[in-house]
């Protein structure tokens, strides 16, 4: 882990250069750490917009750094297209160290790393991923805590998540922060072959950084924009707005079924149509809609994968005719 000062990187990892400035190896982790002496926000609650395509994986959001104004910034959380078949997002995360909050950026890798065990909501428990997987060069998506519809994707399972902690809290360590400390799979994640953030998100994060809504600041912890279904894509229906930032945790996705998914949904576990398209979820009253994800490692997996083709059936051959 490499310490890099406020001063000198802050404004370009705000810009969403840092990343070029300072690497080893690609084997090695990618991590940059900013020191800041302000504790970051807690998160924003918010719903998931709807994945716009196959393919599209969710980033969470997070809070950002600006040294030449100290204040942070809200980066909304967006779905991105995965720059490689089988490569899942790590998320950045701040960690205390020493008296200081440190930042780590995040990265695409075949397996999830450490987080901070950060509960960022919509699959991102704080320990690992449970939004989805790659199989056969195809992502398959949980609905239990994505936001599939009004889109032509079969490729859906549905799999009961519980969750052990839910919290606002966005930094992992020392005072109020997250008690959380990697596991042996996440370092050995950390040392796998890593792609840096794709150009999308460079540009997401500089138009985040452009608005000075999302600036902590003025917003006090509601961002004008908590998420986006695409990233850069600052305006329109698919935007989505803080609901507030206080109470439990965010991150329900709006679900087919009455809205987000709130502790209800996840008591009556169902069974998703293999090769089914799911059409528009039917509205649900706004604190429904906002209510937590409660997520966590389920003990059985429920796994639809495209059904298999149906039989032919062959015609009945003609009646014989009687002899004569």
């Amino acid at each position: 882990m490499k310490l890099v000062n406020a001063s000198a990187l802050a404004v370009a990892l705000s810009l969403g250069t840092a990343m070029t400035l300072i690497f080893t190896s690609a084997q090695a982790q990618i991590s940059i750490s900013v020191s800041v002496n302000v504790e970051p926000p807690v998160l924003p609650v918010y719903v998931q917009p709807p994945v716009p395509a196959p393919g599209y994986i969710w980033t969470p959001g997070y809070w950002a750094w600006d040294s030449d104004v100290q204040d942070y910034y809200w980066v909304p959380g967006t779905w991105v297209m995965a720059p490689q078949q089988g490569y899942l997002w790590t998320p950045p995360y701040w960690g205390w160290n020493n008296g200081a909050y440190l930042f780590h950026t995040g990265y695409w890798g075949p397996h999830i790393g450490f987080y901070g065990g950060v509960p960022y909501g919509f699959g991102y428990t704080g320990d690992g991923y449970e939004g989805g997987y790659w199989q056969g060069g195809a992502f398959y998506y949980n609905r239990t805590v994505n936001n599939v519809t009004d889109v032509a994707i079969t490729n859906v399972y549905e799999k009961t998540v519980v969750v052990s902690r839910s919290t606002n809290v966005s930094f992992n360590g020392g005072p109020g922060g997250i008690k959380a400390s990697p596991t042996s799979e996440q370092l050995a994640a950390e040392h796998e072959h890593h792609i840096e953030a794709t150009s999308e998100q460079t540009k997401h994060l500089q138009m985040a950084h452009q608005n000075r809504s999302l600036f902590a600041s003025v917003n006090h912890g509601k961002p004008a924009i908590t998420a986006t279904s695409r990233p850069g894509v600052f305006a329109g229906h698919d935007v989505v707005k803080a609901h507030g930032a206080s109470g439990p945790k965010l991150g329900a996705a709006k679900l087919p079924a009455g809205g987000a998914m709130g502790t209800k949904h996840l008591e009556a576990k169902k069974t998703a149509t293999p090769g089914k398209t799911f059409g528009k979820p039917k509205s649900a009253p706004l604190k429904e809609r906002v209510r937590p994800t409660i997520v966590h490692k389920a003990a059985h997996v429920t796994r639809h994968t495209t059904p298999p083709p149906r039989p032919v059936s062959h015609p009945a051959a003609p009646p014989k005719k009687p002899h004569k």
